[in-house]
């Protein structure tokens, strides 16, 4: 059981501190049950989850030696190869890799629809739109985990993993 102020991973709304463990008295609702208050830190709202359902999965945050060996990993991690040649199946490959919400599958996607959008801008179009929503869902659960795990801007993340990465670089060519 989680507890008040930890930071959790909560399914694909990515990274919510728990305010606080609460009953709700309302009709229609369990008389008893426990919910966590959840506070999303990347986006507005409140969500109440129940503390015994694994309807949702939830996971606490990583540590920022998880989180520093996650992104030294990123260089050898290969894109993914997205067979969808419709909308429809691009958008069911992509919510699988959401859903799944291993950082492993987000980086694959996020690899691709980048290798994609360089694509697209050498034909001076533009990347698609299921393209470019699944790419900023996964950034908010990617960069927002990363983040918080090394206590940093979720703005700042991006440039913390190019710096780490080429620093590893130069010091692997030394």
């Amino acid at each position: 059981m989680f507890q008040a102020g930890e930071l959790v991973v909560y399914g694909s709304t990515g990274v919510c501190r728990v305010e606080e463990i609460v009953g709700l008295e309302q009709p229609g609702r369990d008389r008893g049950k426990r919910y966590y208050l959840l506070k999303p830190l990347w986006q507005d709202g409140v969500i109440y989850a129940p503390v015994d359902s694994d309807k949702v999965p939830m996971r606490p945050v990583m540590s920022r030696k998880e989180a520093e060996a996650l992104i030294d990993r990123m260089p050898g991690i290969e894109e993914a190869s997205w067979c969808g040649t419709t909308a429809q199946a691009l958008t069911q490959q992509y919510q699988s890799a959401v859903r799944d919400g291993g950082h492993q599958a987000l980086i694959e996607m996020m690899k691709a629809i980048h290798h994609k959008r360089g694509i697209a801008e050498s034909k001076n179009r533009r990347l698609g739109m299921v393209d470019e929503r699944y790419m900023k869902q996964a950034e908010r659960l990617l960069y927002g985990e990363l983040a918080a795990a090394l206590e940093i801007g979720f703005e700042d993340v991006e440039s913390y993993i190019a710096g780490r990465i080429e620093e590893s670089a130069g010091s692997a060519g030394a």
